[in-house]
């Protein structure tokens, strides 16, 4: 009891720091709404309805059991701080929370909001969930309850052209998509770097279909252009994604499974002005392109992100990561087919 009394002192302090450092900020442009709706997804998973500073104060109440002083600009500034960045000395409660999904099950829900995210955590470990008090405190409770060492991070380095394996999490089809629609996919596996764990299983990887050619007469097949935009980490930074030679070659090595779901990948690379490829060119009939359906992707440049320096007690859950420092064994074994 007494060290989660700590660790909501310390995040009390982070916050008033957070207001304020930000209390002249104007939220990088973004709208006060816009901001509003993103901090509500994150935490609730939908936005609200009502005042504006109704609604702030539903969110500040729900992450820390009560109102924060300042202006809504500097409210709101601190608790996106909170939830997305963290600072040096206190990782982000987003942050914390993708380490607590991998220390219990080894795997993240990043698509589901914080609420849900953290009863999910409090049902698998004790049954139970503790609604009435705030998040924030029933995180760090559940993490004390993991985790025998503080949540701590460090900035590692990702190499360009590092391959990582996805799997589209819902049916994609031709004769519905759109330019612009959202393509949701998840990390296959843990991305690590030596024993850092910089994103769990099922980390989010954001894409978009960049166009859609329909079926057309004589036989021409239709086609759908997928964008693949970022990954997002434990940490803050997103990682920029595309497809290029390297993961090409991985996706090669893996044709029989591509072929067992029905999808043809000729002519796939769309290549970039700098010879990397912005993402994948599916051709075939009309047949939806499924839910589990796995894509490989890489790094379009060398990226500085945060990552958990796991335990040594705890390395041994981590899973075989598509990335590690030597992450040129697979692309030499790949390249051998």
């Amino acid at each position: 009891m007494k060290k989660n009394l700590v660790f909501f002192v310390l995040i009390m302090v982070f916050l008033s720091v957070s207001l304020s450092a930000f209390a002249v900020e104007d939220l990088n442009s973004a709208s006060t709404f816009q901001t509003m709706e993103r901090t509500e997804s994150i935490v609730f998973g939908q936005t609200r309805t009502g005042g504006l500073i109704a609604r702030l104060s539903e969110l500040e109440v729900a992450l820390f059991g009560r109102e924060l002083p300042g202006s809504i600009a500097a409210r709101q500034s601190a608790l996106l701080n909170f939830l997305e960045k963290g600072n040096i000395g206190q990782p982000s409660m987003l942050f914390k929370l993708g380490v607590a999904e991998w220390a219990l099950s080894q795997e993240s829900d990043s698509y589901g909001p914080a609420e849900e995210r953290i009863a999910f955590l409090e049902k698998s470990l004790e049954g139970e969930t503790m609604e009435n008090k705030p998040l924030a405190m029933r995180l760090e409770r559940l993490l004390s309850l993991l985790l025998t060492d503080d949540i701590t991070w460090e900035d590692v380095e990702i190499p360009v052209d590092t391959v990582m394996k996805s799997t589209l999490l819902e049916n994609l089809a031709p004769a519905t998509a759109k330019a612009g629609d959202p393509v949701k996919m998840y990390l296959t596996e843990d991305l690590t770097l030596g024993t850092y764990l910089l994103a769990p299983k099922g980390s989010r990887i954001l894409g978009h279909v960049d166009k859609v050619t329909k079926p057309k007469s004589f036989g021409r097949p239709s086609e759908i252009a997928i964008s693949f935009d970022s990954l997002v980490p434990l940490g803050p930074e997103l990682i920029p994604l595309s497809m290029g030679e390297a993961s090409e070659k991985a996706t090669k090595a893996e044709k029989a499974q591509m072929a067992a779901v029905g999808t043809s990948f000729i002519g796939a690379i769309l290549l970039g002005p700098v010879g990397l490829a912005g993402g994948l060119l599916i051709r075939g009939d009309a047949r939806d392109i499924p839910e589990g359906t796995t894509f490989f992707v890489q790094t379009s440049e060398i990226v500085r992100v945060s990552g958990y320096p796991v335990p040594a007690g705890l390395q041994g859950m981590l899973s075989h990561s598509a990335v590690t420092e030597d992450s040129g064994d697979l692309l030499r074994e790949v390249s051998t087919e």
